[in-house]
């Protein structure tokens, strides 16, 4: 999977969560923002949720967290989503925000995310990450 196809994957999944993603980043450099959603069509309401997308095998530090936090506005919601995950420090700093909201989102809970989300994820966009049910006999109750 290439970046733009995982920022396609998580574009779609906040879509299936019933935000409305207003812009995906094009290839080349994004200046820190690589998905811009809103919780209302229009964009006419706070907060504006900016979404970093870093599909890497090394983990995010708390200065990487820091470039993305400096991008924030007061009213912004930041999502870092992260393949790598992040360090302890990064993590640190992301729970002692006092203004800035942030939520790491490392590879194991986009995955428990686009599970459960599944069926309201659009057709064409379930390719970037195509899932077949398992069936198994459930015991009586």
């Amino acid at each position: 999977m290439n970046p733009y196809d995982f920022q396609a994957l998580v574009a779609a999944l906040l879509k299936a969560m019933g935000y409305y993603v207003s812009w995906v980043s094009p290839p080349g450099p994004d200046k820190g923002i690589d998905i811009l959603a809103y919780s209302d069509p229009l964009g006419t309401r706070n907060p504006r949720i900016k979404v970093q997308v870093k599909r890497q095998e090394s983990s995010i530090t708390v200065d990487g967290l820091r470039s993305f936090l400096a991008v924030l506005g007061d009213q912004d919601v930041g999502i870092f989503v992260s393949t790598g995950g992040f360090t302890s420090a990064a993590e640190q700093e992301a729970r002692t925000q006092e203004k800035r909201k942030i939520t790491l989102l490392g590879l194991e809970r986009l995955f428990d995310l686009w599970v459960e989300h599944y069926d309201k994820i659009a057709e064409s966009e379930k390719r970037l990450l195509p899932l077949k049910p398992v069936y198994y006999i459930a015991a009586s109750e």
